[in-house]
């Protein structure tokens, strides 16, 4: 949760607060206005205050869009308003309308999308420096110094540099950074090795094939940065529609105008008609309409356990038609547990093969030793002291446990040993896609253990949920096709992808938005952050996500529930509903109010009024999305 508060703070800048205050002091001062409580020296109206602090930037803002820019805005508009209200002398109506701009306007910033800082991130992630031998000697150099076939040497828990291949040693190496996967990856003479993993256990060399600046991290910031140039902003309901309504608001006005100069033969009567169309027409329930609606929603979805970035973002996860999910971290719980034991030796249970395997992990960091030592703890199990411990890179560990000989590992670890591996020659849990480790004592196999990365418990109920809903599932992930195949059974997924490096998800939403679907990725790890910013929405594990998939999403799961995304999928279309209702409203409310301006039953005071309980009808409509479920 912490993390998660780190991400969101900073949202009300220092301008934010300054635009705050002038809106507060501009409707404190239209208050006083319309009570005609007070007025400023040389008896100006107090509605000036608004007018100077949230009508003057709107008008110099449409001024410079439509001459530096040949842009029309929503802003146009409403300087004609203000600017015929200012001639027929009408200043509350002006401060009014210009309060209630500035409001929608404020809205419109704070649910604006913020610049996302995910490619920052993927550059924080690449290695800063690199150790080199040269002459005899073992170097430290800049990780951009590294040249292809230099001799690269990488200790235990550092990153590596630059992509290549080994050349002396034997490690376990963490990819999960780059493809997601959730066990270390053994590696020995002759294996690639890529920049942005990192070795596990001990020291190796390898010869780098790639320059720093041409490494598999470098290319996934690049990728990066291109996907999200590539993402088209939201434009404004009002900005769209904006040269329309300046022109059937001006024609408005303009045969209001003329028809009651005709009628009444009174010019100065014609003109304040006009202006009370003007004021009445100005697009503020309309501006309001979209950003009122997405707050609630926002303020929904963060009672419920979902932060979203931004109003665009919620917009978009409403037009959803494809989720592409991540494997490890996202669907299953991202760590390694026991998921069956069985003991081979009749003098033993299936506790005593987990206490004698712990026993003999307990001097490996690996995960595998971490899952059978937390295996253990859950049964409450006295695992017995060992000794003489000599860990075996990429194959298992050996130890001394009670005077017994004990071996935890692979197959051919054991076979190498000496072991007599004539007891596990019968099938057992095949298909499953999980890790198995063979237990030996004394020269005889006595045991197995069955370990996978778990799938979430709510997975599959969420899988039919979206179904439901008409969204399709795909499951992209870096793991090999068995286990990849298993999990998609047991989630329900319509469709699975398996060993995919980061620029193959990309390239598989790239192929999804091509057949014309919009396309959502949810995922967790660094390796994911190009599907995220390729995809029309995206969203982050929170809990156990990095900060560059956290970066790079535009909504995060905080308690990593994935029973939550069908309900933000239904709470962005309840909220697109309720912008489309907020504008047939609001558009309804001005057609009545402009025939009502138009006959002269409104002068530009009252319909100020009236055009202000059109703002806050379209306020109050929006509540109803912070309410739990559907409306």
């Amino acid at each position: 949760m912490a993390k998660i508060r780190e991400k969101i703070r900073g949202i009300v800048s220092d301008e934010a607060k300054f635009r705050i205050v002038r809106m507060v002091i501009s409707a404190i001062a239209l208050v006083v206005s319309l009570g005609r409580w007070a007025t400023l020296p040389f008896g100006l109206d107090m509605a000036w205050i608004a007018i100077a602090l949230c009508g003057v930037p709107i008008v110099v803002g449409a001024v410079k869009a439509v001459v530096t820019e040949h842009d029309i805005t929503a802003d146009v508009l409403v300087s004609l308003a203000l600017v015929g209200s200012l001639i027929a002398n009408e200043y509350f109506a002006a401060g009014e309308v210009a309060l209630i701009m500035e409001i929608g306007s404020a809205l419109e910033d704070y649910t604006a999308a913020k610049a996302k800082s995910g490619i920052s991130k993927l550059v924080e992630m690449l290695p800063r420096q690199a150790r080199v031998r040269r002459d005899g000697h073992e170097l430290v150099v800049g990780a951009e110094e590294v040249r292809v076939g230099d001799t690269v040497v990488v200790h235990a828990g550092e990153t590596i540099p630059v992509d290549g291949k080994i050349t002396r040693g034997e490690t376990s190496v963490d990819q999960s950074a780059m493809t997601g996967e959730s066990l270390p990856v053994d590696k020995g003479v002759g294996d690639q090795v890529v920049s942005g993993t990192i070795n596990g256990m001990g020291v190796f060399e390898y010869r780098a094939t790639a320059e720093e600046r041409d490494s598999s991290l470098q290319r996934m910031v690049r990728l990066a940065e291109e996907a999200e140039k590539s993402k088209a902003p939201i434009v404004s309901l009002a900005d769209k529609w904006a040269a329309w309504l300046v022109i059937a608001a001006a024609t408005a006005a303009l045969v209001t105008f003329c028809v009651n100069w005709a009628v009444l033969g009174d010019t100065s009567a014609a003109f304040l008609r006009a202006v009370t169309v003007l004021v009445v027409v100005c697009p503020c329930a309309f501006v309001l309409a979209t950003p009122t609606a997405v707050m609630a929603g926002i303020g929904n979805a963060t009672r419920y356990g979902i932060i979203v970035k931004s109003g665009e973002a919620l917009q978009r996860f409403g037009a959803i038609d494809l989720i592409a999910f991540d494997k490890t971290g996202t669907l299953t719980q991202g760590a390694l547990k026991v998921s069956a034991v069985e003991s081979l030796a009749p003098e033993l249970g299936s506790d005593d093969v987990l206490r004698f395997a712990a026993a003999a992990e307990s001097g490996s960091e690996h995960p595998i030793g971490r899952a059978i030592a937390s295996e253990c703890a859950r049964r409450d199990l006295q695992v017995p002291a060992a000794s003489g411990f000599r860990v075996l890179a990429g194959r298992g560990i050996a130890a001394t446990c009670d005077g017994h000989e004990v071996l935890v590992g692979k197959p051919d670890l054991l076979a190498a040993e000496g072991v007599n591996l004539e007891p596990t020659a019968s099938a057992w849990r095949e298909g499953r896609g999980e890790t198995i480790v063979l237990l030996a004592m004394d020269g005889q196999a006595v045991g197995r253990i069955a370990l996978a990365d778990m799938l979430r418990p709510e997975v599959p109920t969420a899988m039919k949920s979206l179904q439901t809903e008409g969204v399709k599932t795909v499951l992209l992930t870096g793991d090999a096709e068995v286990p990849a195949r298993e999990l998609a059974r047991q989630a329900g997924v319509s469709e699975h992808i398996s060993e995919m490096l980061p620029e193959d998800k990309q390239a598989q939403i790239k192929h999804y938005q091509q057949e014309g679907n919009k396309v959502c990725m949810i995922g967790d790890g660094v390796n994911d952050a190009l599907a995220l910013a390729t995809a029309d929405a995206a969203i982050a594990m929170g809990g156990i996500g990095s900060d560059v998939a956290i970066e790079s999403s535009d909504a995060v799961l905080v308690k990593d529930d994935i029973s939550r995304v069908p309900y933000l999928i239904d709470l962005s279309r309840r909220t697109l509903a309720k912008i489309r209702q907020n504008i047939i409203i609001s558009l309804c409310i001005n057609a009545v109010a402009t025939a009502l301006a138009a006959t002269g039953v409104l002068d530009p005071v009252i319909g100020a009024l009236v055009h202000n309980a059109g703002s806050v009808f379209v306020v109050l409509n929006s509540l109803f999305l912070l309410r739990g479920g559907k409306d």
